[in-house]
């Protein structure tokens, strides 16, 4: 059978691609430098007049806390941050665009043409497990390089953890059975490119978004939908011609009139060897087993059966008893299963006192009364396990890393002096991801709501280095 229609990768030839860049084909795109929050630039603008733009500083990425009845999150849109903040350049256009909005003066206009970020980035590596707290990327450099990548960092952090997090609730729930990533349709064009990127992260198999697969090497499927059986005379024919066009090993749709006609008809065209059929509506879990007989008592018993329709996690999980060879998921997926955003934010943690690249940095944070509380101090990140090899903590520190803890450090260098040290294929954080939430207590996959499954303790140094 065609395995490809069922949404199980076919390995040969998946690395024909280049995968650079996060996995995958290298793809020119405009400068980054506009996809980002005015005040940036009207502070950087303060900055260089005050004397204050080139003390040193560290900012970090971190969530406050998760969402609602989530147990982890997961770090995905590494790999496109790293190509962001490259392509995070001035040109002439851009240029020209803020001296008319008079946005800056012509001292920052002079200053923002020479950009280029220099400084360091270390970060989560991709496909690792995240919890309140976690600095999931921290950025060092000049107050003014680091200032100007908040909103470009942000927004694709923040998108594409956010997708990988409910991608990895349902390749959880799902258990062996492959996903299908199909909601383009059920969101921004470009976002839904990413949101495919990052479902792959988080354990979905193939998508049916083209540009995805053409920019990141993910497989690719897709046959036909209700539109392509309502266009023939009848059911009979449109199975007639996609099974002589693409083969027996195809998915034929059977929702579109009668089910029990449908498969009937399917399996007399294509034989007992057709690939699969697909559950588009109705009771899934009723249709499911019904076809299934169906198709055993028709002598195709090792043709699959695919179902779609609005499909989330709990939908996935209470299908686990069906006899359901693999889904495809669409809205839910594209709009985090109710979660669209991971609400990470970038803030200032640590600075320096002058200009001097030896002065030492200094802690600081935002003091409130609200929730919005942040913790200052250039941070490390460890997590800390139990006798059994399972993670038991998530540990934080500003000061030295306890000896205990020096060989279960989670941060990575990612950017160094301005170049990019860390970039690796799609597979490769995908991987990762499967390891890292097989490395959680077993309550990390429970779809009941819960708290964080790892605390978060914090080590204090008072230096702030």
């Amino acid at each position: 059978m065609n395995t490809a229609d069922l949404g199980l990768p076919e390995e040969e030839g998946r690395d024909a691609l280049p995968r650079e860049g996060g996995g995958g084909r290298r793809v020119g795109v405009p400068s980054t430098a506009l996809f980002t929050d005015q005040y940036e630039l009207t502070m950087l603008r303060a900055a260089l007049a005050g004397g204050t733009a080139e003390r040193r500083s560290v900012f970090e990425v971190f969530t406050r806390r998760l969402p609602n009845g989530r147990r982890y999150g997961v770090v995905a849109g590494t790999g496109r941050v790293l190509d962001a903040v490259e392509n995070f350049r001035f040109d002439p256009a851009v240029l020209s665009f803020l001296r008319e909005r008079e946005i800056v003066d012509e001292q920052t206009l002079e200053w923002l043409a020479g950009y280029r970020f220099r400084g360091d980035i270390w970060g989560y590596p991709e496909g690792e497990v995240y919890f309140p707290g976690s600095p999931i990327m921290r950025v060092e450099g000049s107050f003014a390089e680091c200032v100007l990548l908040e909103t470009v960092i942000l927004s694709i952090l923040n998108h594409d953890s956010a997708i990988a997090s409910a991608a990895s609730r349902m390749s959880a729930a799902a258990g062996d059975r492959p996903l299908i990533e199909m909601g383009a349709r059920r969101t921004h064009e470009l976002a839904a490119v990413a949101a495919s990127r990052a479902a792959y992260v988080g354990g979905f198999a193939t998508t049916s978004d083209l540009a995805a697969g053409f920019r990141y090497g993910i497989p690719t499927v897709g046959t036909s939908a209700h539109a392509f059986t309502l266009l023939h005379d009848s059911e009979r024919d449109a199975f007639q011609a996609q099974v002589t066009t693409l083969g027996r090993g195809t998915t034929l749709l059977v929702d579109t009139y009668d089910v029990a006609e449908a498969v009937r008809a399917a399996v007399e065209i294509a034989g007992t060897d057709l690939g699969a059929v697909r559950i588009d509506s109705g009771d899934l879990l009723l249709v499911a087993h019904r076809v299934r007989q169906q198709l055993d008592e028709l002598g195709a018993t090792e043709t699959k059966i695919v179902v779609t329709s609005d499909l989330d996690e709990y939908a996935i999980a209470s299908l686990a008893a069906a006899p359901v060879d693999a889904y495809g998921v669409g809205t839910q997926l594209v709009t985090g299963s109710g979660h669209p955003t991971s609400s990470m934010v970038y803030k200032l943690v640590a600075r320096a006192e002058s200009a001097d690249p030896k002065a030492p940095l200094l802690p600081v944070a935002k003091k409130t009364t609200g929730g919005k509380t942040s913790i200052g101090g250039r941070k490390w990140a460890a997590r800390r396990l139990d006798a059994h090899g399972v993670a038991e903590a998530e540990v934080l520190g500003t000061g030295p890393v306890p000896a205990a803890l020096a060989d279960r450090q989670l941060l990575v260098e990612l950017v160094k002096g301005g170049e990019v040290v860390a970039r690796e294929p799609l597979d490769a954080a995908r991987e990762r991801h499967t390891k890292a939430r097989a490395g959680l207590p077993m309550s990390a996959t429970q779809l009941s709501r819960g708290e964080p499954v790892l605390p978060t303790e914090y080590l204090h140094d008072s230096s702030g280095s």
